[in-house]
């Protein structure tokens, strides 16, 4: 079985705050962001994966992260989230 990697976006469940990032393991790394093992992040727990996109790469998830992260990238995540 291949590896599989993820980007994704948090949002907080109690700010109108998003965090972009990238991972092998969608739950695993929620629950660490959850734990306030982010410290840039732990004002803004809890969170929930809110959008996320699927690559057999590495180097594509980071990629597509650092896309998330433009202000074109924000731009389509609106279109995708609706906010």
């Amino acid at each position: 079985m291949s590896d599989v990697f993820y980007a994704y976006v948090l949002k907080s469940k109690q700010f109108d705050y998003f965090y972009k990032g990238h991972c092998s393991n969608l739950s695993k790394r929620l629950d660490q962001h959850n734990a306030g093992m982010t410290k840039s992040i732990r004002p803004y727990l809890p969170f929930e994966i809110v959008y996320y996109e699927q690559f057999e790469t590495l180097k594509e998830a980071i990629e597509r992260e650092k896309y998330f992260k433009t202000s074109r990238g924000r731009e389509y995540l609106k279109g995708k989230l609706g906010s």
